[in-house]
């Protein structure tokens, strides 16, 4: 898959989300889908600590690849009952962080009150996903039949197992069903928010 900026779903605070962006991720099998809102809030991203006495702070990025997020320069940082929008002038990877400076921002105290903060865009600012491929953040939600017409349920989540991706799918019982294009994912029709599977449903 690839939800990154470059995938991600309305993350409520799942780690694995759709959402996660991973950009929330999009999937070539890529933070609700069926949800038609391009203007929805998907959390892509979470503020550090600072970085340096400069204004800069570390990002933990919850696109792929993670240097993804700096392709947005607009951020809508939520924490709490607050808001604040920043616009991004640098960025960098440093390990598994991005280490960023925003504008009028100069210092680390300054920096440091944006600790914890979630970092969210709207649907509508990630790019167009390749063909066959998916945001997260969109398949979470959709309805998922078998082959044969058995509802199973929806998208609640998506998970990272490093061979492949797994649909998280809860029904009248939870499912791990694996992202694999197409001997398992047989259909993703977004339009009308249901995705096929060939899947036991004693699984």
């Amino acid at each position: 898959m690839e939800l990154s900026p470059n995938d991600a779903a309305d993350k409520s605070d799942k780690a694995g989300d759709a959402t996660r962006a991973k950009r929330g991720k999009q999937s070539t099998a890529a933070g609700q889908n069926n949800d038609k809102n391009e203007n929805r809030s998907i959390i892509v991203g979470k503020i550090a600590s600072p970085f340096g006495v400069q204004g800069w702070t570390k990002v933990l990025s919850y696109t792929e690849p993670t240097i993804g997020l700096l392709d947005y320069p607009i951020w809508q940082l939520n924490k709490l009952n607050s808001e604040k929008s920043v616009n991004l002038q640098q960025g960098r990877q440093h390990g598994k962080f991005l280490v960023v400076k925003f504008e009028g921002i100069d210092d680390r105290d300054e920096v440091a009150r944006l600790t914890n903060s979630m970092v969210v865009v709207t649907r509508d600012q990630f790019p167009d996903a390749d063909q066959n491929s998916y945001y997260w953040a969109d398949l979470i939600g959709l309805k998922v039949t078998t082959t044969l017409g058995v509802d199973l349920g929806t998208v609640d989540s998506l998970l990272e197992t490093g061979a492949n991706d797994v649909l998280v799918v809860k029904g009248e019982k939870e499912r791990l069903v694996p992202w694999i294009q197409p001997d398992v994912i047989r259909e993703v029709n977004l339009t009308e928010g249901v995705m096929v599977v060939d899947w036991d449903p004693d699984f």
